[in-house]
């Protein structure tokens, strides 16, 4: 019930802000064309890697599914452990970069970089965008947005709020490339949760992150992913022996990383995240996948094999 409340809450401030849209788009559209996509200095030939399409993503207005492909990708996290990092100019010069919720740049390039080429967003993260718009929705015609969200916020009978406002958003903003993952690929999501874990994702009280749909979402669209802020499953194992980092590296008086994941981990009452079981799925991934951990630099452990026949 309370997560219903807060969630409604939040609808209510996208609504507003959404509104006053209407006001500020008309001065930011004067920009010409050639402005807009230069703004963030990174240009990339978009048709050079337009090649896959990627069902289950799909844009707002005509529900026609991404079209995207790198060969390498830097999936740079919101984490405390990029502060300082100066990693900046090596994640810029990935050819694709991408980002979550509103994770800013402004201020923070030297740590974390300034392009971006997709972002995935989370709906109780689209209020917090918009608030932030001059920076992460203007000048930002070479973006993939990728919405996620409960079904029934998500819906496309007109009942879906989140949806709704979304479909507004791109009208008010129509270079925006705004796409939402469907119905049927979020409940893919849960099986693969489910799959990888052996838990049922609502039996267990939990929702899956942001950070799970983006490592999935790189491994369909990325040959390499170069993954930045990340620590290894047992990292907050014994919190006290490790630096203490804010969860987000842009909240720097914030709440605790490894608080917040182990609080995650172990809550049973009301909805949680289980950041650490899915680090563990990720490390598993990484031995499948072209996937490398910097800042800290790690790499998952080498599988053990128990098998002690002994040929004859």
């Amino acid at each position: 019930m309370k997560t219903r409340t807060r969630h409604g809450i939040i609808l209510i401030g996208v609504v507003t802000v959404l509104t006053s849209l209407l006001f500020v788009y008309n001065s930011t559209s004067a920009d010409t064309p050639g402005d807009q996509l230069h703004s963030d200095g990174h240009q990339i030939d978009a048709a050079s890697r337009q090649t896959f399409s990627l069902e289950g993503y799909i844009s707002i207005i005509d529900h026609k599914p991404l079209k995207t492909h790198c060969r390498s990708c830097a999936l740079v996290t919101s984490s405390g452990h990029m502060t300082g990092s100066g990693r900046g100019a090596e994640i810029d010069e990935t050819e694709c970069v991408i980002r979550m919720n509103d994770a800013p740049t402004r201020r923070y390039q030297k740590d974390v970089g300034q392009h971006t080429n997709l972002r995935v967003i989370a709906h109780s993260s689209m209020q917090r965008v918009l608030r932030n718009r001059y920076e992460l929705l203007n000048s930002s015609q070479d973006t993939f947005f990728i919405f996620w969200g409960p079904g029934n916020y998500m819906r496309r009978d007109g009942k879906g709020l989140v949806y709704n406002n979304l479909r507004l958003m791109k009208q008010l903003m129509p270079k925006l490339q705004v796409y939402i993952i469907s119905r049927p690929k979020m409940l893919q999501f849960d099986e693969l949760f489910k799959k990888e874990t052996g838990k049922d994702r609502k039996r267990s009280n939990s929702w899956l992150s942001t950070g799970w749909f983006t490592m999935a979402i790189a491994i369909e669209m990325c040959d390499r992913i170069n993954v930045y802020g990340m620590v290894p499953p047992e990292f907050c194992k014994s919190p006290h022996t490790k630096p203490s980092v804010p969860y987000h590296y842009y909240e720097p008086s914030g709440t605790d990383e490894c608080t917040m994941y182990v609080t995650h981990e172990q809550g049973r009452h009301g909805s949680h995240h289980r950041f650490i079981t899915e680090k563990r799925v990720f490390a598993k991934w990484a031995r499948m996948f072209n996937i490398h951990f910097y800042q800290p630099d790690w790499g998952p452990p080498p599988v053990i094999n128990n098998n002690n026949n002994t040929n004859s």
